[in-house]
């Protein structure tokens, strides 16, 4: 049983830069950050393996980057130029299935962190 842990959500202005962390009490395979806003499903967003491959939903590439301490258990995701429609709450996810960025390939899940984003 692995616990997620996130952190680092908020309330910003658009433009502005969020760092979201989560912290797993084990060992991980792959890592996946997940979002889902009021009256959508939960989508991807990230997705870094264990050797560092990084993957991004269309919407966000450019803006963030997921990154991992594999040392400590911990990945990262780096949002820049944030805008309204990032808002949502945001999940970290980890497991080891495929497609990575399916939610059905996960089998841990953190509590999720807000992300609101002011225009």
């Amino acid at each position: 049983q692995v616990q997620l842990v996130e952190s680092g959500g908020g309330l910003v202005q658009a433009g502005a830069s969020l760092r979201l962390s989560c912290a797993a009490s084990g060992r991980t395979l792959s890592m996946g950050w997940f979002r889902q806003a009021p009256g959508k499903e939960r989508e991807f967003v990230a997705a870094i393996r264990s050797g560092g491959s990084t993957y991004y939903q269309d919407s966000v590439k450019g803006r963030f980057t997921m990154s991992r301490d594999n040392a400590k258990n911990t990945v990262h995701l780096q949002m820049n130029s944030l805008k309204p429609e990032d808002t949502a709450v945001y999940y970290c996810a980890a497991g080891g299935g495929l497609p990575i960025d399916r939610p059905a390939s996960y089998d841990y899940w953190g509590q999720g962190t807000q992300v609101t984003v002011s225009s």
